[in-house]
């Protein structure tokens, strides 16, 4: 049984100082960090009734495209051999596919990548779930309409910009400038107490996911907040440089651009040690961060902020953590083995540390990639497709299922535009809005954020998009 389950010569001339002196990087970080404190303070038309309810989302994009039908794929005999006739070189041995067993089941068995042991161990908990054969939709698709052009498709198809961009937005009919995760944001801002702080907190500096109308993402680093290199240090150099930027930032000058560039700086500076101070008081994890692994340890910061929520007066937050490297157009196995092996170690981590935290059912981690891979093999690797495979963890997750429809891998199927590029069955709206819903989003305005979303789903039903929450 299934459980339950945020004058121009002078003007030149002196930005040009001040970036020499606090340093490009620093600069740029502050300058961007300032834009989502001022957003942070602009009224929200919506409000949201804040139960005192703390939830996160945690998104882990996968950039480069994630050959996912390598990740999920059929284990039982008749179709792991129609996947090792059309995965052919790049088909993983039988024996090594780690078997689950979700509860729900079409008759087919199913597995997942050998790297991927707790990850299957959290999927029998009832912790984890995925989602198939989903992807960027404008509307219900088959492939003669495509063929005959009848049906509009995402713009930009199998480009790494155009699906990394409609991944962000839900928006594949246009070239949008604002994401989702930012929309959500607009929304449920006023849940939050803090004013200068964004409840979009990145990993990764600027993503168009967590950019809304009002909202950008408040961008640190694993380490914690993006401070003025060397500010605040004890040597001498930085001593003086501290001394020199504490007498810059107390002036008040009859400039108005510098006035403006100044309360940049000292807003964004006030506000990184706003965070830090808050970041610092958190007691250490007594779960032990994998060494050497990026994705953890951008994580273990993920958790440090969520525990210092009360302190920075956060009800709602939205993360983002990147890993790269997934464009195996070479080298398929031994690389998506390795870059697999890092996903599943950082998630058993995560998973122990909320759970240690006591805050497993208030966080919900999915992922999302530019797209999944050809089935084909090009020689040693896939190349650019288009529906693929997900998942989703957390203790609202009704786990230990596989939604939607895994499709037939065999090739020339009715799913099968060319060499193994599947049209989705699952358009990526659908699985955005059912987060967006236990986020705390009203159905009502679910298709402000997915204008196509009624062409998937009766947006005046009470009823969930797919239905692996539960809301």
């Amino acid at each position: 049984m299934s459980k339950d389950h945020k004058n121009n010569i002078s003007r030149r001339k002196f930005l040009g100082q001040s970036c020499a002196a606090l340093g490009y990087t620093t600069m740029f970080s502050s300058l961007i960090n300032l834009k989502a404190i001022a957003s942070a303070t602009m009224n929200n038309s919506f409000v949201l009734q804040n139960s005192g309810n703390y939830k996160a989302l945690v998104c882990i994009s996968l950039t480069g495209g994630n050959d996912s039908y390598n990740m999920l794929m059929p284990r039982g005999n008749t179709e792991y051999n129609e996947y090792a006739i059309t995965r052919s070189n790049l088909a993983l041995p039988q024996q090594d596919i780690l078997q689950i067993n979700p509860f729900t089941t079409d008759g087919r068995e199913f597995g997942i990548h050998p790297s991927m042991a707790d990850m299957q161990t959290i999927f029998e908990n009832q912790d984890l779930a995925f989602i198939c054969n989903v992807g960027t939709l404008v509307e219900p698709a088959t492939k003669q309409e495509i063929y005959n052009q009848s049906v509009q498709t995402p713009l930009g198809l199998f480009s790494h910009s155009d699906q990394q961009q409609q991944w962000h937005t839900g928006r594949p009919h246009e070239r949008s400038s604002i994401g989702w995760g930012g929309r959500i944001a607009d929304l449920t801002q006023s849940m939050n107490s803090n004013d200068n702080i964004s409840m979009n907190i990145s990993l990764q500096g600027l993503n168009l996911f967590q950019r809304g109308l009002d909202i950008i993402p408040y961008t640190i680093s694993p380490s914690g907040s993006m401070k003025i290199n060397g500010y605040g240090e004890n040597d001498g150099f930085n001593q003086l440089r501290t001394a020199a930027l504490d007498a810059m930032m107390d002036r008040d000058y009859q400039d108005i651009f510098k006035n403006t560039y100044i309360n940049t700086i000292k807003a964004s500076s006030d506000a990184s040690n706003e965070f830090q101070d808050a970041i610092d008081a958190v007691q250490p994890f007594n779960t032990q961060l994998p060494a050497g692994n990026g994705l953890a340890a951008q994580m273990q910061m993920v958790a440090k902020t969520i525990m210092a929520r009360d302190t920075l007066g956060f009800s709602r937050q939205i993360f983002y953590v990147q890993l790269g490297g997934w464009d195996h157009h070479d080298e398929l196995l031994f690389n998506h083995a390795s870059n697999l092996s890092a996903v599943n170690e950082a998630m058993k981590y995560f998973y122990d540390l909320l759970q240690e935290l006591n805050l497993f059912d208030q966080v919900t981690t999915f992922n999302i990639s530019d797209f999944s891979r050809t089935l084909t093999s090009n020689g040693n690797g896939t190349d650019h497709a288009w529906g693929g495979n997900t998942f989703v963890m957390g203790g609202s997750v009704l786990g230990r299922e596989m939604y939607g429809a895994y499709p037939t891998l065999a090739l020339n199927s009715e799913l099968d535009l060319f060499d193994g590029v599947l049209i989705p069955t699952m358009a990526a709206d659908l699985y955005m809005a059912e987060l967006a819903l236990w986020f705390g989003v009203p159905h009502s305005d679910l298709s402000t954020i997915f204008p196509n979303l009624s062409n998937f789903f009766d947006t005046g039903s009470n009823t969930p998009p797919v239905g692996f929450m539960n809301i």
